[in-house]
């Protein structure tokens, strides 16, 4: 398997070159030359695998320059009841009213980012010691992507990690997640900004070549493709929780800030999972829903970009749209160039002339939550069913609900647990509900936290590096 990129400048890589490369020469994406395709007879023969042997078995299509004992040893090593905290991984719970929601948020820092990131991590490590090569990672968060590769690669050999976030717009739990850590190769850096300015920067220094090769920079957030690869796991996993037999087809609602995670979905979709439909599900932060309604992508300045009780979906550019228009357009990489030419000048661009072909080939939906949704839906899950969701799988819920068709069903991603947005969950279900949440983050607000404030501008956080790596 060998990986393209979007733009089409640049020569195809390998898994492994992939992995530790992050953004294309080019400034696009990778993407595999053509997806795997999994048969009937296969998807029945998958249906009774544990998660650790899905994960293998799907894996193995895509990190094919990867020894496969070894790979197998990772794969086992991370997808454990030790890390993840049950002994299914990713187990699919019911609602009264038939939706399922599928459990991503059982890992280290209660998000569904442990998913893929914990792999990664685990990947970085054995590519890293196999080359002998050291690599700097450079990301940006919303507030849980941070977090979740901060755990993946804390003490990691030969990797540090540098995280920009958007100063004072986490929750305190997700703050304290990321900022208390004291492993000496984790650098915080909050950006005076939103989350969009921050991704802004990671993508300027991955776009300074010179900067880059000198300073081994690579990334871990959703532009990188092991991400996705390893998110489009659990769409198999839900899809055989959730049904009794291969005949039957399921959508998915997954709430969307950067497009990562239902992009996995799509890539399962093309691969020949029986989804139906997938349902994107924003918040006010709305430029994806405005699209799979019209067609239009018009992404927003910083500026126009609403802090919101979702916090981790508010963007308004999604980095890994990209990818997905880049299948739409039939991987015409010259067209890509000329839309995202107009993205970067801070315009957007009109694909109404395939506005059927979004819904009908590739079965796309969307709907939109805001505030007010979100705390009835939590008000309403608690409600009816004793269950605490966080607020950006009431989005979730909230969208499914809204455009489910008469038997049709549904999984819904979970985003993260209620404990990492206690103010919101006792807005909306009270104060006197106690919010659970492990007993090894108790108190985490609480501690010492180390982190550094930058300004919002690429040549500030340039200078932090290079301060700190010292070379």
């Amino acid at each position: 398997m060998k990986y393209i990129s979007t733009r089409g400048q640049t020569e195809p890589k390998t898994f492994s070159e992939a992995l530790l490369m992050g953004l294309a020469p080019d400034g696009g994406l990778l993407m595999p030359e053509s997806y795997p395709h999994v048969s009937e007879v296969t998807l029945y023969e998958w249906r009774q695998l544990s998660y650790p042997q899905l994960a293998f078995q799907i894996i193995s299509l895509f990190a094919t320059d990867i020894d496969s004992a070894d790979l197998q040893a990772i794969i086992n090593k991370t997808y454990t009841a030790e890390v993840f905290g049950h002994a299914e991984i990713a187990p699919v719970r019911r609602l009264h009213d038939g939706i399922c929601i599928e459990g991503l948020s059982n890992g280290p820092t209660l998000a569904f980012k442990d998913m893929a990131m914990q792999l990664l991590g685990n990947l970085f490590e054995y590519v890293l010691g196999r080359e002998g090569k050291t690599l700097n990672i450079i990301g940006a968060t919303s507030g849980d992507t941070g977090s979740a590769a901060e755990y993946a690669l804390r003490g990691k050999d030969g990797i540090n990690v540098f995280m920009l976030s958007p100063y004072g717009k986490m929750s305190a739990f997700q703050r304290a997640q990321m900022y208390s850590l004291e492993d000496r190769n984790i650098y915080n850096i909050a950006v005076e900004g939103m989350f969009d300015d921050c991704q802004d920067i990671v993508k300027a220094l991955q776009n300074d070549e010179l900067f880059k090769a000198q300073y081994h920079l690579s990334t871990v957030n959703s532009i990188n493709w092991g991400r996705i690869m390893a998110q489009v796991v659990y769409y198999f996993k839900g899809y055989f929780a959730a049904t009794q037999s291969n005949e039957e087809k399921v959508s998915f609602c997954v709430p969307s800030g950067n497009f990562g995670n239902v992009l996995a979905g799509h890539i399962a979709r093309m691969m020949g999972l029986p989804i139906h439909r997938l349902m994107v599900a924003t918040n006010e932060n709305d430029v994806l829903d405005e699209f799979f309604k019209t067609g239009l992508y018009q992404p927003r300045a910083a500026a126009q970009t609403y802090v919101t009780t979702s916090p981790s979906m508010d963007i308004s550019k999604a980095s890994n749209f990209e990818r997905f228009v880049f299948d739409l357009v039939d991987r015409d990489s010259s067209e890509i160039e000329l839309m995202w030419a107009q993205v970067g000048a801070g315009k957007g661009f009109d694909l109404s002339r395939v506005l059927d072909k979004i819904h009908e080939q590739y079965g796309f939906v969307s709907g939109k939550s805001v505030h007010a949704d979100r705390l009835r839906t939590i008000a309403e899950v608690y409600a009816d069913d004793r269950q605490l969701i966080d607020p950006h799988t009431a989005d979730g819920v909230k969208v499914a609900r809204e455009l489910r068709e008469t038997g049709e069903k549904v999984v819904c991603l979970e985003t993260a647990l209620a404990a990492k947005f206690a103010d919101t969950i006792h807005a909306a279900v009270g104060e006197d509900v106690v919010i659970p949440r492990p007993a090894k983050l108790v108190g985490i607000e609480d501690l010492p936290q180390r982190v550094q404030v930058l300004p919002n501008n690429a040549a500030a956080v340039k200078m932090y590096l290079k301060e700190q790596l010292g070379e």
